[in-house]
């Protein structure tokens, strides 16, 4: 089934809220977004370092999940624009949709997100 997104906010630094056609919302880490990146770049090298089977230092850049924009591309999917200058990938519905379910913020930290904010 093909869930879309009818409202997408920041409800804090860090942190993407989604509410969905159907009544399903949540909230996830940016970073949950931004390692989940469906670009051939991000697959290739994730691919890699699992084929290899090795442990890769993480290479760290200021701005890396710091989401500036997400773009509507046609009907099916959206376009992340990131502060490092990330701007490959593009999530289809129904794969944006299973970030949200995977990585779903518990009970526990929306109310310390929301006791930040305030």
């Amino acid at each position: 089934m093909n869930y879309i997104p009818i409202s997408i906010t920041k409800p804090a630094v860090g942190y993407l809220k989604a509410i969905w056609d159907d009544g399903f919302e949540s909230i996830i880490k940016l970073e949950k977004l931004k390692k989940e990146c469906p670009c051939a770049d991000c697959r290739e090298k994730q691919e890699a370092a699992q084929q290899e089977g090795k442990f890769s230092m993480p290479i760290f850049k200021q701005g890396q999940f710091e989401l500036k924009s997400l773009t509507p591309i046609g009907n099916y999917a959206i376009n992340a624009e990131w502060a490092d200058g990330h701007t490959s990938g593009i999530y289809p519905w129904e794969y944006f949709r299973s970030i949200f379910e995977k990585y779903k913020v518990n009970h526990e930290e929306i109310l310390k997100i929301i006791k930040n904010e305030n």
